[in-house]
């Protein structure tokens, strides 16, 4: 039960023959060879390789998890009889598959590519990618009690930070990987079901006949009701992942200042604005729901319905993060200049207009769980274009009178998007 259980999450996420892993592995190989013979290297710390693996790892999982699109198919699968061990195991070990061998394996890639090494340390890399995911597992069955699995994650990133060169570091986290397989054994399936619960009168939790599908599907009720911004507010309140995301940006902002505040130039403050505007769940709406992608692009007048307030609602996001910026930038550097301020309102209207076009005429498709849409590459040609105006502008001031000839183009296609566009 336990093979055939797994062997079906595994073909939903790497594809009916395994495709998607032998395209991910020779990407790795691809990207491994070609940054060690460029002959890059970095000097970096056993403690902070483990930490940044570990906490990649840990996140990645921790998505593939909250997924709303394996919350149906786990729904389904649990109507099925099984064991609870070897059902909670055979899910673990395939969404830890996933996100190891193709998510944290370009990760791990990179960093031997561009670092010394020697064996011990990559069998210690080894066991934190293991320990990351029965942790981020074990954690998420306990959500409920989600400051015991805050405290505990605050623990273990502590004693990475002052302990993670010690020859002995990986024995503490094989014991700790032990304490997760304990909390798992006891777990059953509905602990990582998504969809609301209800206790039956025997005291076994069963599904409650809201699933995942319900959830998307009011992204069309609220469509009819004509508050496109009270649903955006709503999907992120549903989404606090995507919420968390926005929060973790805005905490970038404040402490960004400090970071950049030895780099001479006016350079760096369009660098702070380029990289605030990477808040990937915002701008992957259309992408995330089908069910509002059909409606928008069927409906009339899509694109002052959708098209527009999407972009006034990107538009708030990154000046919210770009307010708090310059804000934190004041408080620690100051010297901030009505120029500043009218570069962020540039940035973030640039950012917004581009994000809503790209996803408009260029959505993702084929993604298997929300987790792709968070990792696609796709995610970073804003952010890099952003870069690409801020060093053009600066170099060639005649550059921002054609960046803001291009920026009223761009408005004019989100205005008249045709009708029947899809």
């Amino acid at each position: 039960m336990m093979k055939m259980t797994g062997k079906a999450f595994a073909k939903k996420l790497f594809g009916a023959r395994y495709e998607r892993l032998l395209q991910t592995i020779l990407l790795d190989v691809i990207i491994f060879w070609g940054l060690y013979i460029a002959g890059f290297q970095v000097q970096i710390t056993a403690s902070v390789r483990i930490l940044m693996i570990s906490t990649f790892t840990a996140g990645v999982m921790w998505q593939a998890l909250s997924s709303k699109d394996n919350a149906v198919e786990l729904k389904h699968m649990l109507m099925l009889p099984q064991q609870p061990q070897e059902f909670v195991f055979s899910y673990v070990a395939a969404l830890g598959g996933y996100t190891v061998l193709t998510k944290t394996g370009l990760l791990l890639a990179v960093l031997l590519a561009v670092s010394a090494w020697n064996s011990i340390e990559m069998i210690g890399m080894a066991i934190s990618m293991l320990h990351a995911v029965l942790m981020a597992a074990a954690v998420y069955s306990l959500r409920k009690y989600w400051y015991t699995g805050g405290l505990w994650a605050a623990a273990i990133v502590s004693v990475i930070l002052f302990c993670g060169s010690r020859t002995w570091f990986g024995l503490l986290l094989l014991a700790n990987s032990l304490v997760a397989v304990l909390i798992l054994w006891k777990a059953d399936g509905y602990a990582f079901y998504q969809g609301e619960s209800e206790k039956h009168p025997s005291g076994i939790s069963v599904c409650a006949k809201n699933s995942a599908e319900d959830k998307k599907s009011h992204a069309i009720r609220q469509r009819k009701r004509g508050s496109l911004w009270r649903y955006f507010f709503r999907y992120l309140s549903d989404h606090k992942n995507y919420l968390l995301n926005t929060v973790v940006m805005w905490c970038v902002a404040i402490v960004m200042p400090y970071f950049l505040r030895e780099i001479a130039g006016l350079f760096v403050v369009p660098v702070g604005f380029a990289i605030l505007s990477l808040n990937t769940p915002i701008c992957i709406l259309l992408s995330c729901d089908c069910d509002l992608e059909q409606a928008v692009r069927f409906l009339p007048g899509q694109k002052q319905r959708f098209c527009i307030p999407y972009c006034l609602f990107i538009f708030s996001c990154n000046m919210a993060a770009d307010a708090i910026f310059l804000c934190s930038w004041q408080m620690q550097n100051g010297g901030v200049t009505v120029l500043m301020i009218a570069g962020s309102v540039f940035f973030a209207l640039q950012s917004a207009v581009l994000s809503v076009l790209l996803e408009w005429f260029h959505p993702i498709r084929g993604w298997k769980i929300e987790s792709d849409l968070w990792h696609h590459p796709r995610k970073y040609v804003i952010p890099v274009v952003m870069l690409l105006f801020a060093g053009g502008a600066l170099a060639w001031p005649v550059l921002l009178y054609v960046l803001l000839v291009l920026l009223a183009v761009e408005i004019t296609i989100l205005l008249f998007i045709p009708k029947g566009h899809s």
